[in-house]
């Protein structure tokens, strides 16, 4: 009971955080996210590089964070495209500060410091491509809709997964998380649809109901693999959790994993779809 009322105020903090990004202000959600952003990043290198490459780590950081603004300010504020070829200069720099590092295995750290980006930075840089109009108008509903179909699924999948995936239930990749089964995804399928219906039905997001149902089955299957990858980067490098950041969560890549292939998935196809 302690560790459950630990996780529901620790939830109830993180969900009153991202309400107030999300339907607030631009300013409040660039301030959030950046931090978000900061805090994975941070994890994501403590786990797979280690105190080695310090230079390299905070040159990566800060690309991360510059990756994050310059999409917020071309999408919210016009600044032209042509900024963001900053980034490859960046990824210059941090080749550079690991070629003339003597304190690391450059083969071995160089592959997860440039994957970061990648993996933490890019999704999220790229949400302000859909909680601003092309006018530069800011509405965060959409991103809300999303995280709302992410986070009905991780319930969904957790309730019917303890219900009837525990005892007799089909392992879902357990090589990789032995307590998710296919109950459990079944049910988050079921729960996100449901969700992605509702926010739909309720006007949350103004798209026809068919391309709710069809954006929360690709945010279930995407978040889901998220999910799985991350486990598995912490199994590769023997780590429980992330970071202590979220009492009763752990990190808050822990939070975020299922988010970060749904959210370019969410991304693509709310923008190939002209929605």
């Amino acid at each position: 009971m302690k560790n459950l009322l630990v996780r529901t105020l620790s939830g109830a903090v993180f969900l009153a955080l991202f309400l107030t990004a999300l339907l607030w202000h631009p300013a409040a959600y660039g301030v959030i996210f950046m931090i978000a952003v900061f805090i994975m990043m941070t994890e994501y290198l403590n786990i797979t590089v280690g105190p080695k490459e310090e230079t390299a780590r905070i040159l990566t950081v800060i690309t991360a964070l510059l990756t994050f603004m310059l999409f917020f300010f071309h999408a919210g504020y016009g600044l032209d495209g042509k900024w963001l070829l900053v980034l490859p200069v960046m990824t210059a720099l941090i080749y550079t500060a690991i070629l003339f590092s003597k304190e690391g295995d450059a083969y071995r750290t160089t592959p997860f410091i440039l994957a970061s980006l990648l993996y933490i930075a890019l999704p999220f840089a790229l949400t302000s491509l859909i909680v601003f109009s092309p006018d530069g108008d800011f509405d965060g509903r959409v991103l809300l809709a999303v995280m709302i179909i992410i986070w009905s699924s991780d319930v969904g999948a957790y309730l019917f997964g303890m219900a009837f995936g525990q005892k007799h239930g089909h392992k879902l990749f357990p090589s990789i998380s032995p307590k998710k089964s296919w109950e459990g995804y079944f049910g988050g399928l079921f729960l996100s649809l449901a969700a992605g219906w509702c926010t739909g039905y309720f006007h949350l997001i103004d798209f026809p109901w068919y391309h709710c149902l069809i954006l929360a089955l690709l945010v279930n299957i995407s978040s889901t693999i998220g999910d799985l990858v991350e486990s598995q980067l912490k199994r590769n490098f023997g780590v429980k959790d992330a970071g202590r950041i979220m009492p009763g969560h752990g990190g808050l890549l822990d939070r975020f994993d299922g988010a970060l292939l749904a959210f370019p998935v969410a991304v693509l196809y709310i923008t190939l779809s002209g929605l």
